[in-house]
């Protein structure tokens, strides 16, 4: 893509922030009890993204979102590991 235009690039699949505090934890390994604050505003009711323009150019993601969830806390698990060794040994 090399317009000068801004797109969006998502899914375009739906996600509640209940289902997505639980999909994190899940894949965390949190076991605790999600607590949300009820007297708090909900904000926008949906935040879905608009991703019509760049899936009508034929992209479409390839990894889901529980996917991309687990492979950056993998990777995040192994970025920290590797930094508190490499300021153990210095």
């Amino acid at each position: 893509y090399s317009a000068p235009e801004i797109v969006n690039a998502g899914s375009g699949e739906e996600i509640s922030i209940a289902s997505l505090a639980r999909l994190v934890a899940d894949t965390v390994g949190f076991k605790g009890e999600i607590v949300y604050d009820n007297s708090k505003p909900d904000g926008t009711p949906r935040k879905l993204l608009n991703s019509a323009k760049v899936l009508a150019l034929g992209w479409k993601p390839e990894v889901s979102l529980s996917a991309g969830l687990a492979g950056t806390y993998t990777w995040y698990q192994a970025f920290t590991t590797a930094t508190a060794t490499a300021t153990a040994t210095a």
